[in-house]
C-alpha cells in the first residue's frame, strides 16, 4: 500500500466549512499549517522549548559516549565533540521543521554512538568511523527514495504500530527513572529503588518533586504543564544545591550551577574529517556487518520513533500513517550522513519529542524551535548544564504515561494482535532497545498467523521484515560462522 497525503482531523473539521482554514492567517501558519493541525504559534514556541530541554543533555552525553580511542589509539576533541553535536542536530532538526513539517527533533542517536564507540572505532579510526556513519545514512536514504522504507512502515499492522508506541512510552519512562537515579541497577535483584533498595540523596528528591508537580499541574490541565514544571524543577535544583552541602558528583549531569562564562566560542576542528579508505584492512565482511548493524540502528529506532511520536500527535489515520512520511524518513536517513561530515555519530530521530508533542507541538515551528537552541548552544553551551537530567528525566516519565493511552486501542482478546504487543511493549524496556522489542513483535506476529494458517495476511513486506529480524537475533551466531569478530 502506497502512501497517501492524510491531514489528521481537528476540531477544525467539525465545525463545518470554511472553518478549517481561518482568514486572515499569517504566512508562519499558512506555512506550516498550524491552524489546520488544531494547533497555534504560542502551542509550537512552547513544544519546541520543551523538547530541547528535554534533550539537552545529548550535548554532554554524546561526547562522553564517543570519548574512547580509536584503532590508533586517538581521542577526539571533548569540546570539538560537543560543537559537532551541537551543530548537526541543529542542521538537522531545522531541516525536519522547514522541509518535513513535522513535530520531530534529531540528535545523535544514542544506539548509533554506542555501535561506533564498541565495535567500530576499535577496528578503524575516528574518520573512517564518521565514514561508516555517512555511508549507513546514504543507504537509508536510498531505502526512502526507492520507496521501501516507507512501504515497509505502511505494512506493519496497526496493532503493533500501537504496541511500538506503548513500549516506547515505557523505554522512555525507565530511561527517565533510571537518569534521576529512582531505580538503580540492583546487586541482588536486576534493578531496585534507589542504589540499595531506598531513594538517596537530594537530587533525586528535586525529580520527585518535579515529576509530582507535571503530574499536579495536568490534573489542573494547566497549559505548559511540562515546561512550566521543567522550569520550576530547575530553581528547585539550583536553590537546594546552593543551600545544602551537596557532592558535586551527586548530580547525574553535573551540579545545576554556571561555572564561568556562559558564552563560549565553538569548536569546529571535527568538522569534515571524514575518510572512506583503509576498510580494506579490517575485510569486505566486517564493512558489510558494520554496515548492516548501523542501518539497523538507525533505521528501526526511528521509524518506531516517528510511529509512536507521530500517533501522539494525532498526525497519523486510522491506519497509522502520516501526512510527509516521505520527507521526515528521508530527513531521518540524511541526519546518518550530516551527523558523520560533523563529527557528531549519526542523527536519528528522538524519542524525547514527545515531550513537546506532549505541550501541544502538532508541525514543524516546534522542530524549529528546538533546533534555533541548538544553534545558539554552539556559543551558549555552558547553559545548556545548568538544567539538571534529574528534572528533564521527569518529564521522560510524564510523557510515558502519556503515551500508555494507546494500550485502549489493543484487542487483547485476540492472541495474534496480544502476543506481538505486548513482546514489543515489554522488550523494549527490558533490553533497553527498541529495535529488539519491534523485531520481536515482527516475528512473532508473523509466526502467529501461520500458525494458525492465516500466512497470507502478513504481508510480503511483512515476511521480508521477519527475515532481516531473524538474521538481526542470529547475527553473532552468524558471524562465528564466518569467522569474523
Amino acid at each position: 500500500m502506497t502512501q497517501q497525503s492524510v491531514e489528521p482531523r481537528t476540531s477544525a473539521d467539525d465545525a463545518g466549512p470554511g472553518s478549517r482554514v481561518p482568514a486572515g492567517r499569517s504566512w508562519l501558519d499558512r506555512y506550516f499549517h498550524i491552524s489546520e493541525r488544531g494547533s497555534t504559534v504560542a502551542r509550537e514556541v512552547r513544544g519546541g522549548v520543551t523538547t530541547f530541554m528535554a534533550m539537552a543533555y545529548i550535548l554532554l552525553l554524546n561526547p562522553l559516549i564517543l570519548g574512547g580511542e580509536d584503532v590508533d589509539g586517538r581521542l577526539l576533541s571533548q569540546p570539538g565533540l560537543i560543537t559537532a553535536t551541537a551543530l548537526a542536530a541543529a542542521a538537522t532538526t531545522l531541516l525536519m521543521g522547514f522541509v518535513g513539517k513535522v513535530p520531530l527533533a534529531l540528535a545523535a542517536g544514542l544506539s548509533v554512538s554506542g555501535v561506533l564507540a564498541s565495535q567500530v572505532a576499535p577496528a578503524m579510526t575516528w574518520p573512517q568511523a564518521m565514514g561508516m556513519c555517512v555511508v549507513y545514512g546514504v543507504v537509508i536514504c536510498l531505502l526512502v527514495v526507492t520507496g521501501l522504507r516507507e512501504l515497509i512502515m505502511n505494512a506493519i499492522p496497526l496493532a503493533l504500530k500501537h504496541g511500538i508506541t506503548i513500549g516506547i512510552g515505557l523505554f522512555i519512562a525507565l530511561i527517565g527513572l533510571f537518569k534521576a537515579g529512582f531505580v538503580h541497577q540492583g546487586t541482588a535483584t536486576p534493578l531496585s529503588l534507589g542504589p540499595a533498595g531506598e531513594l538517596a540523596g537530594w537530587p533525586v528528591l528535586v525529580f520527585a518533586v518535579t515529576l509530582l508537580l507535571i503530574f499536579m499541574l495536568q490534573a489542573r490541565d494547566v497549559p505548559g504543564a511540562i515546561l512550566i514544571g521543567i522550569v520550576a524543577g530547575t530553581v528547585v535544583a539550583i536553590v537546594v544545591n546552593a543551600v545544602g552541602d551537596i557532592d558535586p558528583k551527586a548530580w547525574s549531569s553535573g551540579p545545576p550551577e554556571l561555572g564561568g562564562s556562559a558564552v563560549s566560542p565553538p569548536d569546529f576542528s571535527l568538522f569534515g574529517h571524514v575518510e572512506f579508505g583503509g576498510w580494506g584492512d579490517i575485510g569486505v565482511m566486517t564493512v558489510g556487518l558494520i554496515v548492516f548493524t548501523l542501518v539497523l540502528a538507525g533505521f528501526f529506532d526511528a521509524m518506531a520513533t516517528i510511529i509512536g511520536v507521530g500517533t501522539e500527535a494525532e498526525l497519523a489515520d486510522d491506519k497509522g500513517r502520516m501526512p510527509g512520511l516521505s520527507k521526515a524518513l528521508f530527513i531521518d536517513g540524511a541526519g546518518g550522513a550530516i551527523g558523520g561530515v560533523a563529527g557528531g555519530s549519526g542523527q536519528t530521530v528522538f524519542v524525547e519529542s514527545a515531550t513537546g508533542v506532549g505541550e501541544g507541538a502538532r508541525t514543524g515551528l516546534a522542530s524549529v524551535v528546538t533546533g534555533l537552541f541548538f544553534a545558539a548552544c554552539l556559543f551558549f553551551t555552558p547553559l545548556t548544564a545548568i538544567v539538571p537530567a534529574e528534572v528533564a528525566s521527569a518529564a521522560l516519565v510524564v510523557i510515558g504515561a502519556m503515551m500508555m493511552q494507546n494500550a485502549r486501542h489493543v484487542d487483547w482478546s485476540d492472541r495474534s494482535v496480544a502476543v506481538p504487543v505486548f513482546l514489543t511493549v515489554v522488550l523494549m524496556p527490558f533490553t533497553y532497545t527498541i529495535t529488539t522489542g519491534v523485531a520481536a513483535g515482527v516475528i512473532s506476529y508473523a509466526a502467529i498467523k501461520l500458525a494458525q494458517g492465516r500466512a497470507r495476511e502478513v504481508g510480503v513486506f511483512m515476511w521480508v521484515l521477519t527475515l532481516v529480524f531473524l538474521v538481526y537475533f542470529a547475527l553473532h551466531p552468524i558471524e562465528s560462522w564466518l569467522g569474523v569478530n
